[in-house]
């Protein structure tokens, strides 16, 4: 029996928030014709910056994360498109069904970093609703948790594990968070919010590998190797160390790809007719900064896939804002809107009930601005930001 064929006018392969926003777009500027949204994702397309917070402390719902219906497309969870063909337009999913396209986008995301070390399978991590379900049930028999990196998911999630009443230590190759990209000063901040919710924090201390006694994924026991110093006993492990584009379907399919993210233009565009890209799997060229940024923001994302949306409805939409995002540690609100390619200076101001104000320059140039307690110097930062990149 021959496999179906569908077809559609956009296909959409992907199940985040600029796949999501992509469709919306694509209906509200007049696209017709077929939209088919393939994700690999149990689960229809969601809101995942509460999977650190609000549904790791159980003051959520899954019910509750659910984007609002993309109208007018076909949804086909658990699917995965295996190939992509840029000479006929089509492409095959692992369920042996071929699709035909008049145009395709790729909002394919990230995937967690996997912990190059010895052991680093048996520990847990955090990007999708079936992972926050499997944190969920480790930690009904957990008292203890080791948190591997301190980036914004690492912090947030150690953050929301103490609340759920382990004991928590966070791992790091940073002396103190983000001090590479927000600098020391607000790096201190951070491990300051870390430890006022009982997190304790091992700043310098990277991780060589991970062991496990017993038997079985629910049995406590593991231990965290760390080189030059002594090793960390939890019941645990959640690593937080990044994520990586997933690019591997365009690059089979012979679409451009440079430092593992999809060419494309302020619209979308890539250069190869009828595909588009957006999200973290683009490195889209935004207007304003004058050059290609790569970016892993759930704004960005959303903002990306509205103009691939509006681009594949043959309507007129550009990339052209800084980008920029928030996170929340405890009761703390970072607010953050930056290039995100380097700076040379960085200007700190403190203000009262432990507000302060980050300003970053490169060369002389306001290149980003990072807020807490301080929306104005925030909103003020964004303006600078768009002037001075022109």
């Amino acid at each position: 029996m021959n496999a179906p064929v569908m077809t559609a006018a956009l296909l959409i392969v992907g199940g985040g928030p600029a796949a999501h926003h992509a469709a919306l777009a694509y209906r509200e500027h007049g696209g017709a014709g077929p939209v088919l949204l393939v994700s690999d994702d149990d689960t229809p397309p969601y809101f995942r910056p509460p999977l650190s917070k609000e549904l790791l402390r159980g003051e959520t719902e899954e019910s509750e994360l659910l984007l609002p219906g993309t109208t007018g497309a076909e949804i086909r969870t658990g699917r995965r498109v295996e190939s992509l063909s840029t000479d006929d337009r089509s492409a095959r999913l692992d369920d042996g069904s071929t699709v035909t396209y008049r145009q395709c986008l790729l909002a394919t995301g990230s995937a967690p970093t996997p912990l190059p070390v010895p052991g680093a399978d048996s520990a847990l991590y955090l990007r999708t609703l079936a992972d926050a379900r499997t944190l969920d049930e480790r930690l009904g028999q957990a008292g203890s948790a080791v948190v591997v990196g301190s980036g914004f998911i690492g912090c947030e999630a150690a953050v929301s594990l103490a609340r759920r009443g382990l004991r928590v230590t966070v791992c790091s190759d940073e002396r103190v968070p983000q001090a590479a990209r927000l600098g020391d000063a607000v790096g201190e901040r951070f491990a300051a919010w870390l430890r006022e919710e009982g997190v304790t924090l091992r700043g310098g201390s990277e991780v060589s590998g991970i062991t496990v006694s017993g038997s079985g994924p629910s049995v406590s026991g593991r231990v965290v190797h760390v080189a030059g110093g002594d090793p960390e006993h939890a019941d645990l492990v959640l690593v937080a160390a990044g994520a990586t584009p997933r690019a591997g379907l365009a690059e089979d399919a012979g679409i451009p790809v440079s430092s593992g993210r999809v060419v494309v233009d302020e619209r979308m565009r890539s250069s190869v007719p009828g595909v588009l890209a957006a999200g973290d799997v683009a490195l889209a060229y935004n207007t304003a900064a004058g050059r290609h940024l790569p970016v892993e923001h759930w704004g960005e994302a959303e903002a990306m896939g509205t103009i691939a949306g509006t681009t594949a409805a043959g309507g007129d939409a550009r990339w052209d804002s800084p980008p920029g995002f928030w996170t929340e540690i405890g009761d703390h609100t970072l607010k953050y809107t930056a290039w995100g390619d380097g700076f040379d200076e960085i200007e700190f101001d403190a203000h009262d009930h432990g507000g302060f104000t980050a300003w970053y320059r490169h060369r002389g140039v306001l290149c980003g601005v990072a807020a807490h307690l301080a929306d104005a110097d925030h909103e003020r930062g964004t303006e600078l930001l768009r002037q001075g990149a022109r």
